[in-house]
């Protein structure tokens, strides 16, 4: 008796020793998950949540159907599942776009990116490239900046549309840089880049994973990254901020968020099983396909924060621009 006594109270003395455990929300899940894609079926942000839906049935035991809910820049998507029962069990795979950009970008919106979301986590973030057509003299950003400062108006830029990534990074540059380069835009990537292409419009800031076959055909110039950290599809390629223009941040993040209110126990628990699923081979292999790169952390806190601070600093570039999409 003394012997297992003197065990027991060594085991819960080492318990307590390594801290508490992760909590386990009792009961959940109890039926099928749905994570709500705010855009339409085919695209590359359809197809990484695919990709985690059908890996996560394992880690939770219950299956996750994915809802393509499309329209308005991803608002009607995201205010559904903001009004969604905050059990666990419908959750949003979204973007910058509905989760920091469209609450400025919009005149109004039925949702608030930071009170209306649990945050889950952060999945991974497409990087931007600032890319110039063969022909602009520039063979690097600073090249580029005194060059725009010689020409002021006369460089434009294209993007897939007010508001769109391609444009915030542009007004971004331009506020960071003191440059003037003009906003052309378009509808959609593919005109853009064809003008591009065609030497109508001297630059862009598209993502990687449309610039990338264009760069390595010598028919793109690749200036620099525009995210924090270098591209793991262009390790060799020097960031903005590398390169002297400060505060320089713009990718395309990814995340996973549950409607406000859901329990805390429940948040842990999906994050532990998304965290589980991001390590496996096939998953970060098709994920890297679509041109998502891992996020630097993955906690829900750290989404929290991250979400706050790229809602605010979207705010400030879009009141400098103008921009509105209604």
């Amino acid at each position: 008796m003394l012997n297992r006594r003197h065990w027991l109270l060594s085991a819960t003395a080492s318990l307590a020793a390594a801290g508490p455990l992760p909590a386990l929300a009792q009961g959940f899940p109890s039926k099928p998950l749905t994570l709500v894609v705010p855009f339409a079926p085919g695209g590359p942000t359809d197809a990484m949540a695919r990709i985690l839906a059908n890996a996560i049935k394992p880690q939770l035991g219950q299956p996750m159907l994915v809802d393509n809910k499309a329209g308005a820049g991803g608002n009607i998507g995201a205010e559904a599942v903001a009004r969604a029962e905050a059990d666990g069990h419908t959750l949003l795979f979204g973007t910058s776009g509905p989760l920091a950009i469209n609450v400025s970008l919009f005149g109004k919106i039925g949702y608030d990116p930071v009170k209306s979301f649990a945050p889950v986590i952060q999945v991974g973030h497409l990087p931007n490239v600032l890319v110039v057509h063969p022909s602009m003299p520039a063979k690097n950003v600073q090249e580029l900046i005194a060059y725009a400062k010689k020409n002021p108006g006369k460089l434009s830029f294209a993007s897939s549309g007010n508001g769109a990534s391609s444009h915030l990074a542009g007004v971004l540059f331009n506020m960071r840089t003191g440059t003037d380069i003009q906003h052309i835009p378009y509808k959609g990537t593919g005109p853009a880049l064809n003008d591009l292409l065609g030497g109508q419009v001297a630059m862009s800031f598209t993502d990687v994973l449309t610039a990338l076959p264009h760069i390595k055909a010598g028919k793109l110039h690749v200036l620099g990254v525009t995210a924090g950290t270098r591209s793991q599809a262009l390790p060799e390629v020097p960031t903005l901020m590398e390169q002297g223009v400060a505060d320089f941040d713009v990718s395309v993040f990814f995340g996973i968020v549950a409607p406000a209110g859901t329990p805390q126990a429940v948040v842990t628990q999906l994050n532990n099983a998304f965290v589980a699923v991001l390590q496996q081979p096939e998953v970060k292999e098709g994920l890297a396909k679509q041109g998502l790169e891992p996020p630097p952390a993955t906690t829900p806190a750290q989404l929290a924060v991250f979400m706050r601070k790229e809602t605010a600093k979207w705010r400030e570039v879009i009141k400098a621009s103008g921009a509105r999409a209604d």
